[in-house]
Formats: structure tokens, C-alpha cells, sequence
């Protein structure tokens, strides 16, 4: 019978956690970091897609994720330069070690010696897309009118420029986190982080119009999501990356566009508009103002021109 339960129990957590992988260690770290770290779902998919790469490699050479030594932890990281992966993939994967490592301290462990003797590459710091003030007119203005869910894509598209808010976040919003007689939204981010983003008047507007001429249509269920589906079900990460895209090459600005390039353009424009890094930082959600800074690179006219203004020999 205890046997029978066990089995029950692995297979639970396989399928909760999204892993075939037989080891016992990466279940109860995927438990660990969704429950005591209360990471996001796409956080967690992540670093057990990286941990599930490092144990097939182990795998190879007789190791298993509970190794004590570093020598294999570095030797598969440079295995992963050797095979042409980018410097930030590598960067990634380095990262999901170094916090399996730090759980593996939590069970009282000493893993300090690989910590200290694995190196962080450094990343390479691509430029993000950005859209002029014109470009994302353009954009928000493709929705077709005759469709029936031309309201609910104009709400969206507004949402995502007015707020800068992530696609899994703006699909996980609730009915409550909106308050348009006061112009702001509550979101929780990654950590279950919360912070309240205003709503400027183009996107209250078009939320009002979605919420009291097409919601009620679409709403088959009684969800307590905001954004829907036609089929009536809540709006998921896939399908608002399609739409977006679709918006993209029918305005035919750019052949691939995300709801992260809306992001890039509201951290963009405001920092363009003489807006404080700080805020920006806190409206974006970012924990490291170093992650919020790469956009100060974007907008180069601007930094020219404070340059000639405050510098004393323009």
C-alpha cells in the first residue's frame, strides 16, 4: 500500500510539474521553487527545461544532479559554447544552476565550491525593437472594425502600450485588478510581485467600450478573467502572441512582433519623454534598475540631445 501511495505521488508531481525526469532531487526543486519561491509557471518550465539539459548531459558520463564536485558543471558549460550556443542561452543555464545549487544548501549540503568556481559569462546586450509614437498608431489602429472581436484587440493592443504590462500578465488579469474610475490596474508579476500601473485615456476607453459591448458576449462562462476568448474560455500566452503578430504583418511593420515589443516601446516613450529611470522601473516591475537602463540605449536622440544641453563645452 505505502508503495502503491508513493507511486501516486511521483506521478502527481510528474504531472504537475511538467518533468519525465525519474529524479527525485529536480522533483522536489521545482516544488521547492513554486511554492517557497512562489516563481511564475513560465519561470519554473524554464529552469526545468535547463536542469533536464544538464542532467541528459550528466547522464553521458555517469553523473547525476546530486555531483558534489564542479569540474562537471564547468566542463558542461563550456560543452554548451563548444556546440554554438549564444552567450545568453549559456548565461541562462548558469543561472538555473546556481539557484539549484543554493536549494541544495537548503538541505544542508556544501556545494560551495562549485558556486565559487563557476564563471558568469558575460551576456550579450542586444538592443530591444521599438515602434515610433506613428508605428504604434499604426498598430493599434489595424483591427479589423467588422470583427466581432475588433474591441476586445483594440482593448488589448491599448493595454499592453498604455502599461507595459508582460503577455502572461496581462492573460492572468482579473476583472478586479481593473478600477477605470480611477485610471490603474493591478498586476502581479514574476514572484507574484504586485504593483499598480496607471491606464491613460485611450486605453480606459477602449477597455470601457470591450467591457460593456463585447465581453458580455464572450463571457459563455462567467470567468473572472478580463480578456476572453472567442470560444469564450480565458485568453491564453499563445493566442495573444499570435494576435499580436497577426496585427504586425497586417500593418506590415514588422514581419515578427511580440507583446514585448509593446513593452519596449512604453518603457522607450516614457524614458524619451523625460521620464525618471526610477519610476520606469517600478511601472515595468523590474527588481535590478540595470534591467530598465538597456532602454536609456535605445532612444540615442535624446541622450544627444541633454548632452548638448548640459554639457559645458556643447
Amino acid at each position: 500500500m505505502a508503495a502503491t501511495l508513493t507511486t501516486s505521488r511521483r506521478a502527481v508531481s510528474k504531472s504537475k510539474l511538467g518533468t519525465s525526469s525519474d529524479s527525485p532531487l529536480l522533483r522536489e526543486f521545482l516544488m521547492y521553487i513554486a511554492s517557497e519561491r512562489g516563481l511564475a509557471d513560465n519561470s519554473i518550465a524554464g529552469y526545468r527545461r535547463d536542469l533536464e539539459d544538464l542532467e541528459r548531459y550528466f547522464r553521458t558520463s555517469n553523473q547525476t544532479l546530486a555531483c558534489r564536485e564542479p569540474e562537471p558543471f564547468r566542463i558542461y558549460l563550456q560543452s554548451q559554447s563548444k556546440a554554438g550556443q549564444s552567450t545568453r542561452t549559456v548565461a541562462r543555464r548558469l543561472a538555473a544552476i546556481r539557484i539549484f545549487l543554493k536549494f541544495r544548501t537548503t538541505r544542508c549540503e556544501d556545494v560551495s565550491a562549485i558556486l565559487t568556481q563557476l564563471e558568469r559569462p558575460k551576456p550579450e546586450r542586444s538592443l530591444p525593437k521599438i515602434l515610433s509614437r506613428a508605428q504604434v498608431n499604426q498598430l493599434i489602429a489595424t483591427p479589423d472594425e467588422k470583427s466581432p472581436l475588433y474591441l476586445r484587440d483594440v482593448a488589448i493592443l491599448e493595454l499592453l502600450y498604455a502599461c507595459g504590462v508582460r503577455a502572461s500578465e496581462l492573460c492572468d488579469l482579473l476583472l478586479s485588478n481593473l478600477n477605470l474610475s480611477v485610471g490603474c490596474v493591478r498586476v502581479l508579476g514574476k514572484g507574484r510581485k504586485e504593483r499598480i500601473v496607471p491606464v491613460g485615456g485611450a486605453a480606459c476607453e477602449a477597455l470601457t467600450n470591450y467591457l460593456s459591448e463585447c465581453r458580455p458576449k464572450l463571457d459563455k462562462y462567467r470567468s473572472d478573467r478580463l480578456f476572453l476568448s472567442r470560444a469564450g474560455k480565458p485568453l491564453d500566452r499563445v493566442a495573444l502572441w499570435m494576435l499580436v503578430e497577426k496585427f504586425g504583418r497586417r500593418s506590415g511593420l514588422l514581419k515578427h512582433i511580440s507583446p514585448h515589443v509593446l513593452r519596449h516601446c512604453f518603457a522607450s516613450h516614457l524614458l524619451g519623454g523625460g521620464a525618471d529611470l526610477r519610476v520606469v522601473q517600478e511601472l515595468l516591475g523590474h527588481s535590478d534598475v540595470s534591467t530598465t537602463q538597456i532602454y536609456t540605449h535605445v532612444d540615442q536622440g535624446r541622450l544627444k540631445a541633454i548632452h548638448q544641453k548640459f554639457h559645458p563645452r556643447r
